[in-house]
């Protein structure tokens, strides 16, 4: 069996959903593991200049929630860096989602994967390996705001490669 074009694969995919089963291949690929049923919702998790929170996993539950802002910032300032920032999010959480809840261990875990998978140039690995570089870009300098409450938008469609059966 091929081994897949990661890097192709995340060049074409459209949408987090696709991404998604990105993550999830590639951590089969190189961990072994998996696990299906997650949804992912989208809210506005706040802004730091220092940082941010760009993810949750809700430990037993069955739902990763993203942070709107980082998304939308590098919308508008890095529109190339979309793709590689939503794999690493994405690939964290759903590292946590497999039992990796200490944040050290689920770090190290998420660069060995994105290296194993991309490469050590890619910058997804990049990421992996320091996101502070990348912080003009996933944050809004000087404002720190935090929302009053947490509104989740569910994605539709997410975590579609662990759906056997449609009726």
């Amino acid at each position: 069996m091929m081994k897949p074009d990661f890097d192709t694969l995340l060049k074409n995919a459209t949408s987090l959903a696709d991404i998604f089963e990105i993550v999830k291949t590639a951590v089969l690929e190189s961990d072994k593991k998996s696990r299906g049923g997650l949804m992912l919702g989208l809210a506005d998790l706040g802004n730091h200049p220092q940082g941010w929170m760009g993810a949750f996993y809700p430990v037993g539950t069955n739902i990763i929630v993203m942070n709107k802002i980082p998304l939308q910032r590098i919308k508008e300032t890095n529109l190339k860096l979309y793709k590689p920032y939503a794999f690493h999010v994405l690939l964290h959480e759903y590292i946590h989602s497999l039992g990796y809840l200490d944040e050290g261990l689920a770090r190290k875990k998420v660069y060995e994967i994105t290296k194993a998978v991309f490469g050590e140039e890619h910058l997804s690995t990049q990421l992996a390996k320091d996101t502070s570089t990348f912080f003009p870009n996933l944050v809004y300098p000087d404002v720190l705001w935090r929302p009053e409450d947490l509104h989740i938008e569910l994605v539709e469609g997410f975590d579609y490669g662990s759906v056997n059966y449609i009726g």
